[in-house]
């Protein structure tokens, strides 16, 4: 499976059935070549002009099920990382 493929799936949280989003980037180790994260944009501030309020680092662990439109993850509230504060 390519990155490609990865960012056209959508991330379900298996926890609460919410939708995440979609596969924005992923983390690789770079002596191991392992995939270590996927990076999941969170909602956008003000119509998404503000940027990102939070961004969902989910590792490669909490990664239930890859199927061929979706990816089930299970994510707890504090694995969310806040990146930036909207005003």
């Amino acid at each position: 499976m390519r990155i490609s493929d990865l960012k056209q799936k959508e991330v379900i949280n298996i926890n609460d059935c919410k939708r995440l989003g979609f596969v924005g980037d992923v983390d690789f180790d770079m002596e191991t070549g392992c995939m270590i994260a996927i990076i999941v944009p969170g909602p956008g501030c003000i119509c998404g002009f503000l940027g990102r309020e939070k961004e969902y680092v989910i590792p490669f662990c909490d990664i239930c099920q890859v199927g061929s439109d979706i990816i089930l993850v299970d994510v707890k509230e504090k694995k969310v990382e806040e990146k930036v504060k909207c005003p």
